[in-house]
């Protein structure tokens, strides 16, 4: 988010200065990014479930599968069978494409340290969802507000109209 977004944001907008058409636009933004957050928020679940995945199979893991045959993923449908050399040592990936050996313990609170940071993340994009989500009933309410007033007019010019004549 840009500094003038983030400004605006904090500011916010008055919705009685803005037309029905620039409400409807604002609802539009608001929906757009609500879609957006959602995704995300969506994306933060699956990593942090991946990472739970990721810390029941190492605490499995031990010097009792040493020498034993497992199944080695190539892609997520594609295995070769491999045999465990070293319980004591696991390849952790720290990025894309960057690993680092690690022992079952350093893994462990490698993935709790990351587990943290998702769920620290997915908590604020619940906050900003919910905020986001308060914009959009706003902008609903002074939208049907401002179709009221429209009614109201066109009512009082046909009343005026009638009365005329």
């Amino acid at each position: 988010m840009s500094q003038s977004e983030q400004e605006e944001t904090q500011q916010g907008v008055n919705l009685d200065t803005l037309s029905l058409d620039q409400l409807d636009q604002v609802k539009q933004q608001e929906e757009g990014r609500l879609q957006a957050l959602t995704a995300r928020y969506s994306q933060l679940r699956s990593a942090a479930a991946r990472l739970n995945a990721a810390q029941l199979a190492v605490s499995e893991f031990g010097p009792a599968l040493e020498g034993k045959q497992v199944m080695v993923p190539l892609t997520a449908s594609l295995y070769v069978p491999g045999t465990v050399k070293h319980a004591n040592k696991l390849m952790v990936e720290l990025g894309t494409g960057f690993f680092v050996e690690k022992s079952p313990k350093e893994t462990t609170a490698f993935l709790e340290r990351k587990l943290k940071i998702v769920d620290s993340n997915s908590e604020n994009v619940t906050k900003v969802i919910q905020v986001t989500r308060s914009n959009i009933e706003s902008v609903s309410l002074a939208m049907q507000g401002k179709m009221m007033e429209i009614r109201a007019r066109q009512e009082g010019m046909q009343q005026q109209t009638r009365d005329s004549s």
